[in-house]
């Protein structure tokens, strides 16, 4: 699941908190879209005698008893993916595993529920990960996924060594495929990020995957959406300002392009506050390395991708008639070795993050996981908005953490990220808007 950045000044009932044209983001237990017909599950329906599961609201069956369990392969809040294979076929997937005792909000249900639904709508589509079934038993509801194995965006990028403008293209082309093909299913996808983004295989030729529908939802042309969701680097301006539409998925896509092309994020800040000044200042350096060895064509496509008015942004079909994403429009010269560099040095702190996010949320009790932004609050003691060593140091031991004094240091970077992530919304909208 993505991240649903949230602020704590919620108004009491939906007619406050929707315009008349902001759909409703809760989902019917049948999970119908409106005039859509549901794609059918692979995965053997078992006897209508058993309970109904309280997330899927069909009979719970036990996934253990189709798929042997083997390695985990990615942990995120609400639960874990594993490596699983087929007890009759052999055939291997993934499966995302998450724990119905962390879904503890009606939200939490519904993203659940409509990122099932929209993965089956969207089941056919070559850059999509296909969703083979959905089980749910009495602890957990697992999503049986295609297997994604050829490794991460970036991980591929920088393994490679030759990079071009045209292997960007290339790359840029099957994620803005994905767009499109969202956007003619009327689904917005909402958390684009090369994190949500694998290959199928360690082929060279192998297709790229998005993998992550976690904060999708189903709209209408004259929809209104006003959640605030997205990770920060990607999130687009109209999104901050709580008034946004499909054209906020042009935006991340055009974010990710043009860290393709230069291995850093155009807004840049320590914490999620000033990430989201940067974004509505809006302004794009294209005057720093590697900028002025990129050809003017790729940069023409970024700033049409980034235009700070929705109604001026290029669309998604738009993006892929551009000249620089036909095929060989784009140079094959090598780019600047420092562009690799960046880029790994920029994946490497977004996996400290994740990895300061399982450490904590390991030894997280459900309790706490409601607590969980007064307990960041509570650490920083002297309301300065960043967490000491002492104050790490003192506060873990509260959540339950055991873990050495060099742990702690290695954390902190980290931990003050995800304080940010989860009170930075919060502080920006009181002092701004």
């Amino acid at each position: 699941m993505g991240n649903r950045i949230s602020s704590k000044h919620k108004p009491s009932s939906d007619s406050q908190t929707r315009s008349k044209s902001e759909p409703s983001h809760s989902t019917p237990t049948s999970f119908h879209p409106p005039n859509r017909t549901p794609k059918q599950s692979t995965h053997t329906p078992t006897p209508s005698s058993s309970p109904l599961g309280r997330v899927l609201g069909k009979p719970m069956e036990d996934v253990r008893s189709t798929y042997t369990f083997g390695r985990e392969l990615g942990r995120g809040q609400f639960g874990v993916t594993y490596l699983v294979t087929h007890k009759l076929t052999k055939e291997q997937f993934a499966c995302k595993s998450i724990a119905t005792r962390k879904l503890i909000r009606r939200d939490d249900l519904d993203d659940i529920r409509r990122e099932v639904q929209i993965m089956h709508h969207l089941t056919g589509h070559r850059n999509i990960v296909e969703l083979k079934g959905a089980y749910e038993d009495r602890h957990s509801v697992n999503l049986i996924m295609e297997l994604c194995a050829g490794g991460e965006l970036f991980d591929r990028i920088i393994s490679k060594g030759h990079y071009s403008e045209r292997a960007a293209a290339e790359l840029c082309r099957q994620i803005v495929t994905v767009v499109h093909n969202c956007h003619t299913m009327g689904v917005m996808h909402r958390d684009l990020k090369p994190e949500n983004f694998l290959f199928l295989s360690k082929h060279e030729n192998s297709p790229l995957k998005a993998t992550d529908f976690g904060l999708s939802v189903f709209f209408k042309p004259e929809d209104v959406f006003k959640d605030l969701v997205g990770s920060a680097y990607y999130v687009a301006p109209e999104v901050l300002r709580r008034s946004y539409g499909p054209e906020a998925d042009i935006w991340s896509a055009g974010i990710i392009l043009y860290i393709l092309l230069s291995g850093v994020p155009p807004f840049w800040a320590e914490n999620e506050q000033g990430i989201f000044d940067a974004i509505l200042r809006g302004h794009l350096d294209f005057a720093s390395d590697p900028w002025p060895k990129i050809s003017s064509i790729a940069k023409d496509l970024i700033k049409k991708m980034l235009r700070a008015d929705p109604k001026e942004r290029i669309s998604a079909v738009e993006v892929l008639d551009h000249s620089w994403m036909k095929e060989d429009g784009a140079s094959d010269k090598p780019l600047d070795i420092a562009v690799l560099t960046r880029m790994k040095q920029f994946r490497a702190m977004n996996k400290l993050k994740k990895v300061a996010l399982k450490v904590i949320a390991e030894n997280l009790s459900e309790e706490e996981i409601i607590g969980l932004k007064e307990m960041f609050k509570s650490m920083d003691t002297d309301n300065s908005g960043t967490i000491t060593f002492e104050e790490l140091k003192a506060g873990l031991p509260k959540l339950g953490t055991k873990i050495s004094e060099s742990e702690v240091r290695q954390l902190m970077e980290a931990v003050r990220f995800l304080l940010h992530h989860y009170l930075s919304v919060t502080v920006y909208y009181n002092l701004y808007f």
